[in-house]
C-alpha cells in the first residue's frame, strides 16, 4: 500500500509558510517504512492535552531516554540482553534496543513523562504564547465619541 504516487507539488505552489508540513509529507511519503516495535498509542486527551503510551515489557525507566528537540521527540530504549536467566525456548516477549520518533507541531511541550506496569506515558500540551492567541480590536468613530458611544468589536476568532 506504500505504492501510492502522490503529487505534492500543487500543495507548494497554492501556500505560503507551511514549509515545515510539506517537508514532513513529502519525507513519509519517500521514508521506508519503519519498524512497529515497540507498539505506541497516542491519544487526545483535551482539547490542547495529548498522551503518547509505549508498550514497553522489560525495560526499567533507567533504560530509556525520552528527549525532546527542535520540534520532534525522541524515544530510545537500551536493552540489557546480557540476562542470563536461562536458555529461551520461546522469546516472544521483545526486548531489543529502539528508537521512536514523533514530529511535534508548533507550541507542543512534554508536560511528564511516568512509567508503570510496563507501559511508558508521555504527556503533552499545546501551549500557544498570548501574542499568537486570537483577541478582539476596538474600533472607535473618528469623531469625539465619549467612551462607550457607538463602540463596534471585530472578533478575531474563528466562526462556527
Amino acid at each position: 500500500m506504500r505504492n501510492l504516487n502522490l503529487n505534492v507539488d500543487p500543495f507548494w505552489r497554492m501556500s505560503i509558510g507551511f514549509d515545515r508540513l510539506h517537508e514532513l509529507m513529502d519525507e513519509s511519503l519517500r521514508s521506508e517504512p519503519e519498524e512497529q516495535y515497540p507498539p505506541y498509542n497516542i491519544v487526545r486527551t483535551g482539547e490542547e492535552t495529548y498522551q503518547i503510551s509505549l508498550a514497553l515489557a522489560g525495560f526499567k525507566p533507567d533504560q530509556i531516554t525520552v528527549t525532546a528537540q527542535q520540534g520532534s521527540l525522541l524515544i530510545a530504549g537500551q536493552s540489557d540482553e546480557k540476562q542470563d536467566n536461562g536458555q529461551f525456548l520461546y522469546r516472544g516477549i521483545a526486548g531489543r534496543s529502539f528508537q521512536r520518533r514523533f514530529n511535534l507541531a508548533e507550541y507542543v511541550e512534554v508536560t511528564n513523562a511516568s512509567m508503570e506496569h510496563g507501559v511508558l506515558r508521555i504527556e503533552l500540551e499545546r501551549r500557544v504564547p498570548e501574542p499568537m492567541k486570537p483577541r478582539k480590536i476596538e474600533i472607535k468613530s473618528a469623531e469625539g465619541l465619549t467612551q462607550g458611544d457607538k463602540v463596534r468589536t471585530i472578533d478575531q476568532t474563528k466562526a462556527a
